[in-house]
């Protein structure tokens, strides 16, 4: 290790996954000068979660790759959601029971706009993002896997091992991107609680060949394949010629994920299809298990854990990757913050106080859905009230509506007001609402900045945000009284909430956000 005290960099975000390589483009975003090490030659070309959520795709518009995104996503408007058939072929027959994709409903578009047309697999999204960070000329360091890794009051050390050997690096903070089996969770002895692992291990088969002459028109999201030779669920990458195929590896019976070679692969899928001489391309195989597993802290010292690092989702619900991304987004503008000097390092605390419950409540609503799988799936009334009553909460009441009690917000309002309907009214340490304003989402007034929401006669607070030099829109919506004002976060997550002036409008904001972001008070003059 070395012994230089200065950090050669700010941030070592440690794994090129999906949650690393948006946790570099977060800090990217934020001035943060920042390297990425992975031991893989570039971004997995294996699909896996396809379930991109709605707060991810807002961070995607902050950070101005929803665009591409979608571009990349396949379009899925009137294809079933889920299907269950005994084999392609059969589907294509008609032979096929569906659950038909959900349309936005009028309450999800009043909480968010900003919407994919499909899915979009996780190779793709990561090599949209990887693609634009290597324009941004961010420090991606393929083939680099870390050896070691210490740290003091003052920084992080790591060894390194790269193409060209092994070297050290210093950097004030570490972030654990390295996913479920973390190499630097382990290093630094943080250990995990939850049930570990589910079911029966998973073998992921990535293959291409031409469903299209079949399938006669059909598209799904998922399709569970229920011919006995050969049972498993089969994903949608492209919709016409490449796909993933999870089957079974019956480990009980002495099977081994090593005897799915290629070969064996392609009969599978042949068998899943229905058709024997269909021309198959296995382009990977991966081993996989269902896992519901959290750190005990997402915090070490100078390192943070982000994404399956730092809590493992199980499937079901597609809450995964959507909760790794809001890890890195939480925390992207606490670390800018403390680099840039606007900060005091107990920020950096809030993280763990922040996403460690929304963590742990999204890895029981998963777990409960896996449990029964029809919570998740059923619509109307009757599937409503089976979910209330097994305390499953709405989705986007996963995605959307978790609430932050921390010291980097005032006067939290931690309670749900529904675990049925989507309630953002504007509560301290929820996620901003959306709202238009002539023409412009709310949510990109606020977006990567500080920022004032001010009612139709705050115009006192608006005076106080010019002095201050904060971006302040006067908006008229019902979440906001007249001369009441919203702060808001960088990460939109509304930090106080006024519904009257201050006496002295500056010195109070002044206050809030020495108290938010753990400004150290000033020293008083002799």
């Amino acid at each position: 290790m070395t012994d230089t005290a200065y950090p050669d960099v700010p941030v070592l975000v440690v794994g090129g996954g999906s949650v690393g390589l948006l946790t570099m483009a977060l800090l990217t975003h934020h001035d943060v000068p920042a390297v990425l090490v992975e031991r893989r030659s570039g971004p997995s070309e294996h699909p896996r979660a396809t379930g991109i959520g709605p707060r991810t795709v807002e961070v995607l518009r902050e950070l101005g790759l929803d665009t591409a995104v979608d571009a990349a996503a396949v379009d899925l408007r009137g294809a079933a959601a889920k299907a269950v058939a005994r084999t392609v072929v059969e589907m294509g027959a008609g032979d096929v029971a569906t659950v038909p994709m959900p349309a936005p409903s009028a309450d999800g578009l009043d909480a968010t706009p900003f919407r994919l047309r499909g899915v979009c697999a996780q190779d793709r999204l990561d090599a949209v993002v990887a693609a634009d960070l290597s324009r941004r000329g961010a420090d991606l360091r393929w083939s680099t896997r870390l050896v070691g890794i210490a740290q003091d009051a003052d920084g992080v050390d790591v060894d390194l091992e790269g193409p060209d050997g092994r070297y050290s690096l210093r950097c004030a903070h570490a972030v654990a991107a390295d996913g479920t089996h973390s190499t630097v969770r382990t290093a630094l002895g943080v250990g995990v609680s939850g049930p570990g692992d589910l079911g029966t291990s998973k073998i992921n088969i990535l293959f291409r060949a031409d469903l299209r002459p079949h399938l006669r028109g059909m598209s799904f999201a998922t399709c569970t394949i229920t011919t006995p030779q050969a049972p498993g669920l089969l994903a949608t990458v492209d919709g016409d010629t490449t796909w993933v195929f999870h089957v079974a590896c019956a480990t009980e019976r002495g099977e081994r994920p090593e005897d799915f070679t290629h070969e064996r692969c392609a009969a599978v899928v042949r068998l899943a299809v229905g058709d024997p001489g269909l021309e198959v391309d296995v382009r990977s195989v991966l081993p996989w298990r269902p896992r519901s597993a959290a750190a005990e802290s997402f915090t070490a010292g100078r390192v943070f854990l982000v994404g399956d690092a730092a809590h493992t989702v199980s499937p079901m619900g597609a809450f995964g990757l959507n909760t790794g991304v809001a890890d890195a987004h939480n925390l992207a503008w606490k670390l800018a913050a403390v680099h840039h000097g606007e900060a005091g390092a107990r920020l950096l605390d809030t993280y763990a106080h922040e996403r460690e419950p929304v963590a742990a409540a999204t890895l029981d609503q998963a777990m409960r859905r896996m449990a029964d799988p029809k919570l998740h799936w059923g619509r109307g009334p009757e599937a409503d009230a089976a979910r209330a009553s097994a305390g499953v909460w709405a989705a986007p009441v996963v995605h959307l509506g978790h609430r932050y009690d921390s010291a980097a917000v005032i006067d939290p309002r931690p309670e749900l007001p529904s675990t049925v309907d989507l309630v953002l009214d504007g509560s301290p340490g929820s996620r901003v609402p959306h709202a238009w304003i002539n023409g412009v989402s709310t949510l990109d007034l606020v977006a990567s900045r500080w920022a004032l929401l001010v009612g139709v006669a705050g115009d006192r607070w608006l005076t106080a945000a010019t002095d201050l030099g904060i971006p302040a829109h006067r908006v008229e919506v019902p979440w906001l009284p007249a001369e009441g004002v919203l702060l808001v976060r960088p990460d939109g997550i509304v930090a106080m909430r006024a519904t009257a002036p201050a006496t002295d409008p500056a010195r109070f904001l002044t206050e809030v956000l020495d108290q938010v972001l753990a400004r150290p008070a000033p020293v008083p003059s002799a």
